[in-house]
């Protein structure tokens, strides 16, 4: 397989809608269309012809970064088809490549269906704004689409640093500085550090991996930045015991009390198919950070945080079961599939 080939296959991918595509030696290629893989009907790939792509994918720096870490991120762009997030590692039958499809064009919060407890989030003049799920749940688009927001309607400096970049933002309004790890930085850490003397108004973290990237977040939230970040956990009362078991048991009450300030509200999502087929659609559970949030953050309650949510519709929160209920209603989904994510089956026996 030469890189001529691969174009065409991911191209093909883009056209049918697939969200990931996997080359990997000992299978045939294989795309992820709504959630579901699908094999090409082609002769395996070998390891050899995985090899000899790799040595044209990649630079010579890349190369050796490869062989050093047996693993290597990087962005791949096909002009008018799409750009891919992409992970080529070794397993046990040779080199696999999977690539994510982030697509040219950004989603607008309109398009994605966003409730309305996301655009005020995006509106927001400062502090911490997590999007989390697991991966492939669409945090990246949706966090596209809050920056492409802020973008048509603000005159602001908007810094992003990521693993590597997606979206391509088009700077409308807003000034827009992409900084991508390795080529342009060496870590988050170290870039967040830097983003304090680099006048920003909006800071976008790809990913909260590690102690010193949290808490440097933290505090470009208290220092007046709307800062803009994602974890892998599925709720948010999940994602505040994340953060502050993150740090030692020592610090975690001053965690607490730190978060609670400085969060603004949390995004938790899944996307699932939707009843046509079609496509995929993402629910979502929205908090905001009210003083009756911050307050159980504070006291560590969080075993709380989702009834308050539940009963908080008139801040925009809703939880992930008003969400799933919701797409339900809209016959966006199928009952059955929103039980695959539902905290409480009886809220949906009882609307049977």
């Amino acid at each position: 397989m030469n890189v001529e080939t691969l174009n065409k296959i991911l191209t093909f991918a883009v056209q049918k809608e697939a969200s990931d595509i996997h080359i990997v030696a000992g299978t045939p290629p294989t795309i992820r269309v709504h959630g579901q893989l699908k094999r090409f009907d082609s002769n395996k790939l070998t390891a050899a012809q995985l090899q000899q792509l790799v040595r044209e994918l990649l630079s010579e720096e890349q190369l050796r970064h490869f062989e050093q870490q047996k693993e290597l991120d990087f962005a791949y762009p096909i002009k008018n088809v799409a750009r891919f997030r992409t992970n080529v590692y070794n397993q046990l039958y040779g080199i696999s490549i999977a690539f994510r499809v982030i697509p040219e064009k950004i989603r607008s919060m309109q398009k994605l269906g966003a409730p309305q407890g996301v655009y005020q989030l995006a509106r927001e003049q400062e502090g911490l704004v997590l999007v989390t799920g697991p991966t492939g749940s669409g945090k990246s688009t949706t966090l596209a689409a809050m920056i492409d927001l802020i973008d048509n309607e603000k005159y602001l400096h908007v810094l992003t640093i990521e693993d590597p970049i997606e979206y391509i933002y088009c700077g409308n309004k807003c000034l827009i500085n992409q900084r991508e790890l390795g080529p342009h930085t060496k870590s988050f850490a170290n870039a967040l550090r830097a983003a304090l003397r680099e006048d920003p108004d909006v800071i976008l973290i790809g990913e909260m991996r590690d102690l010193e990237t949290i808490a440097l977040a933290l505090t470009a939230a208290e220092t007046g930045h709307l800062v803009f970040g994602t974890l892998h956990t599925n709720s948010a009362a999940e994602t505040i015991n994340r953060v502050v078991d993150v740090f030692p048991a020592d610090q975690q009450d001053q965690i607490r009390a730190q978060f609670s300030d400085a969060v603004i509200g949390i995004i938790s999502q899944r996307l699932l198919p939707t009843q046509d087929g079609r496509g995929r659609v993402a629910a979502m559970e929205v908090m905001v950070a009210t003083p009756a949030i911050r307050n159980l953050i504070r006291e560590g309650k969080t075993h709380q945080i989702t009834s308050i949510i539940q009963t908080s519709g008139k801040y925009n929160m809703q939880t992930m079961d008003q969400s799933l209920m919701q797409h339900i209603k809209n016959r966006k989904i199928t009952r059955d599939q929103a039980a695959l994510f539902a905290h409480n089956m009886e809220m949906f026996k009882k609307t049977g």
